[in-house]
């Protein structure tokens, strides 16, 4: 099991940029995949953003495609979520997430959660 801690999140300005972080403990952070997910308010959990164990391969939901970047550092046991060019509709909170199966987009396929971050995009 791993344990998981958001930061970085905040208020920001629509066009602007944030990054979050997510830092691990526990066993072999570098054997996990690791995903971002986010939630508004009275609206289902989404896919954000998910990285392999190596940082190799990468897959992002359709809405933040070319605009967020995922990336980790194994060294470090953190993972990385680059926003740019926020939209209000980014806001959320923003969800770090660890998986022991291969790569998926699906938040059932993750086992370890983080407890969330708030992103709020003004207009």
């Amino acid at each position: 099991q791993v344990q998981l801690v958001e930061s970085g999140g905040g208020l920001v300005q629509a066009g602007g940029s944030l990054r979050v972080s997510c830092a691990a403990s526990g066993r072999a952070f570098s054997s996990y995949v690791m995903g971002w997910f986010r939630q508004a308010p009275g609206k289902e959990r989404e896919f954000v953003a998910v990285i392999s164990w190596s940082g190799g391969t990468t897959y992002y939901g359709d809405s933040v495609k070319g605009r967020f970047t995922i990336s980790r550092d194994n060294a470090k046991n953190t993972v990385y979520l680059q926003m740019n060019s926020l939209k209000p509709e980014d806001t959320a909170v923003y969800y770090c997430a660890a998986s022991n199966r291969p790569i998926s987009r699906k938040g059932t396929d993750f086992g370890s959660w983080g407890q969330g971050t708030q992103v709020t995009v003004s207009s």
